[in-house]
């Protein structure tokens, strides 16, 4: 059974920091390219992150670029996304998606809310 597992999620005020986890399970991780997306209220789900399945380096969106990091383990079968100097804008659910070929998974979603 495939899951992706998101965990890490929370309240944190203005300029804190998260990290978020994906925990994979139910295929070979390895081959697949990882993503983080997030969906705000009312808007549409957007990317934010990603990672091949191999590379150690990723690519970001314009919004998040010098905040965020998004790094995998193999070993582990997760991805991280490091997030600094958050901003209200940033509140979203924020979810996994792991894609290889045809093949494409995402995971239920953990809520980011920034507030002071």
């Amino acid at each position: 059974q495939v899951q992706l597992v998101e965990s890490g999620g929370g309240l944190v005020p203005p300029g804190g920091s998260l990290r978020l986890s994906c925990a994979a399970s139910g295929f070979t991780f390895s081959r697949y390219a990882m993503s983080w997306y997030r969906q705000a209220p009312g808007k549409e789900r957007e990317l934010v992150a990603r990672i091949s399945e191999t590379t150690s380096s990723a690519g970001y969106a314009d919004s998040v670029k010098g905040r965020f990091t998004m790094s995998r383990d193999n070993g582990k079968d997760t991805v991280y996304l490091q997030m600094n100097s958050l901003r209200p804008e940033d509140t979203a659910v924020y979810y996994c998606h792991a894609f290889w070929k045809r093949f494409d998974y995402w995971g239920q979603g953990t809520q980011v809310t920034v507030s002071s």
